[in-house]
C-alpha cells in the first residue's frame, strides 16, 4: 500500500487523535516541529511511541542549522548556518600554525566542517529517534531572497554542489538519509512561498545551468528531493511541486533522479493556487501525487480545528483511491520505506564519548 501522506501531531505525546491517524494506511509519516519538544526524554519517548504504533512510519523534522534548527536545548548542539561554511570555502587556505593551533579555511577544511556538521545533526537526531531530516538546502544565494539568505552556502553552484554532498555525507555516516530542497531552485525568486506566489522568471536553460545545477550534479548521491512553490512561466505555469514538466520531464528523465520526491508543505500560500484556481488541501495533495510527488506534506494542522483539514484528507483521499482518481504507486512506496535508517541508533549517552562524535564536534566551525 503507497502511504504518501506525510502529516503533524499537535503536542508533545501522542493523543487517541493522533494514534488514529498514523495508523490509517495512507500516512506514511509524520513531521515535528518545535511544539512537540520539551526535552531529549520527551522527545525520545514520542518517537519510541510513535514507532511502537507503526514502525514503518517516517519521522521527519526540518533541522537544517542555523535559524532553521527545531531542538536547540538539552544537549543538542547548534549548528552554524550554511552560509558559514560557504565563507569558510572561500577564505584562503591557512598554513601551519606556529602556535600549533588550527585555523580552519579554505575548501578542504570547509568540506570536512560540512561533513562534521551532517553527522552531528544525523546522529543527534538519529539518538532521539528522528529518521530524516530535510536537509541540506541546495538553493543558491542570489542576495534577493530572505527566506532562504544564510540557509544557502552561497552563490557559486559548484560550491553549494560540494559543500552539501559533504553534508550529506556526514548525514549518512550517521545513518540517516536526506533531502535536498527546493528544486530547481528558490534562491532567485524575491517572494516568500509561505505567505505569497513566489516567480522566476528565467529561462529553463538559465535555471538548468545555474540553480538546478547541483541536482545534475548531485544526481546519484541523493535520498531524496523536495520542489520548491515557485512558478518559472517559461517553464510551466504551475508551481515546480505541481509540474510535471519539472518532476518527470526535468528531474526523472533529464537529470535521472531516481529517489523519492517530497511535496514541501501544502498549507503554504504558494500551494494553494494553481493555475490561477484556489485550492483545497485535498486538491493540492492530489496534484502534487498526480504530478509525480511521491510523500506530500501538509503541516501545522493539528493545531487548528482538531486537526479536521487532516481527517478530511485522509477520508477525500481513501475516496479518490477507490474512485480511481488518484492510483496508488508501488515504486513511490519503495522510495519512501529506502528512507528509513537500515541501522539502530546509538544512544546519546554513548554517543556523546563516541569518538568519530567527539572529533566531528571538534570539527565545527
Amino acid at each position: 500500500m503507497h502511504a504518501p501522506l506525510i502529516i503533524d501531531i499537535a503536542g508533545t505525546a501522542l493523543s487517541k487523535l493522533d494514534r488514529q491517524r498514523l495508523r490509517n494506511p495512507l500516512v506514511g509519516g509524520l513531521i515535528l516541529f518545535s511544539r512537540n519538544w520539551e526535552s531529549r526524554a520527551q522527545l525520545t519517548a514520542l518517537c519510541k511511541s510513535i514507532k511502537a504504533l507503526r514502525a514503518d512510519l517516517l519521522i521527519a523534522v526540518d533541522h537544517e542549522g542555523g535559524r532553521v534548527q527545531r531542538f536547540k536545548t538539552d544537549g543538542f548542539t547548534h549548528l552554524p548556518p550554511m552560509r558559514a561554511l560557504g565563507e569558510m570555502w572561500l577564505q584562503a587556505p591557512a598554513g601551519a600554525a606556529r602556535s600549533g593551533a588550527r585555523k580552519r579555511s579554505g575548501p578542504l577544511d570547509a568540506a570536512n566542517a560540512a561533513s562534521a556538521c551532517g553527522y552531528v545533526l544525523g546522529s543527534e537526531l538519529r539518538a532521539c529517534g528522528v529518521d530524516l531530516s530535510f536537509a541540506p538546502v541546495l538553493d543558491l544565494d542570489h542576495g534577493r531572497s530572505e527566506v532562504i539568505g544564510d540557509r544557502s552556502f552561497g552563490r557559486d553552484p559548484g560550491v553549494v554542489a560540494l559543500l552539501a554532498k559533504s553534508v550529506m555525507h556526514g548525514m549518512l555516516q550517521s545513518g540517516m538519509a536526506h533531502c535536498g530542497k527546493h528544486f530547481p531552485g528558490h534562491g532567485f525568486a524575491t517572494a516568500d512561498s509561505h505567505v505569497a506566489t513566489a516567480v522566476d522568471r528565467r529561462s529553463l536553460a538559465a535555471i538548468l545551468a545555474d540553480d538546478a545545477a547541483p541536482y545534475r550534479w548531485l544526481s546519484n548521491s541523493l535520498s531524496a528531493v523536495m520542489p520548491a512553490h515557485v512558478v518559472y512561466p517559461k517553464v510551466d505555469h504551475r508551481p515546480a511541486g505541481f509540474s510535471p514538466v519539472w518532476l518527470q520531464a526535468v528531474l526523472r528523465e533529464r537529470l535521472g533522479f531516481t529517489g523519492a520526491v517530497f511535496s514541501d508543505d501544502l498549507s503554504m500560500a504558494a500551494a494553494r493556487r494553481v493555475n490561477g484556481v484556489e485550492l483545497t488541501d485535498v486538491d493540492a495533495t492530489l496534484a502534487a501525487l498526480q504530478a509525480g510527488c511521491d510523500l506530500t506534506l501538509l503541516c501545522n494542522q493539528s493545531v487548528v480545528d482538531d486537526g479536521a483539514a487532516i481527517d478530511r484528507l485522509l477520508e477525500r483521499l481513501t475516496e479518490a483511491l477507490l474512485k480511481g482518481d488518484w492510483q496508488a504507486s508501488e515504486s513511490a512506496e519503495a522510495r519512501r520505506m529506502a528512507l528509513l535508517p537500515a541501522s539502530a541508533p546509538l544512544p546519546w549517552d554513548e554517543l556523546m564519548v563516541q569518538p568519530a562524535y567527539m572529533h566531528a564536534l571538534d570539527s565545527l566551525l
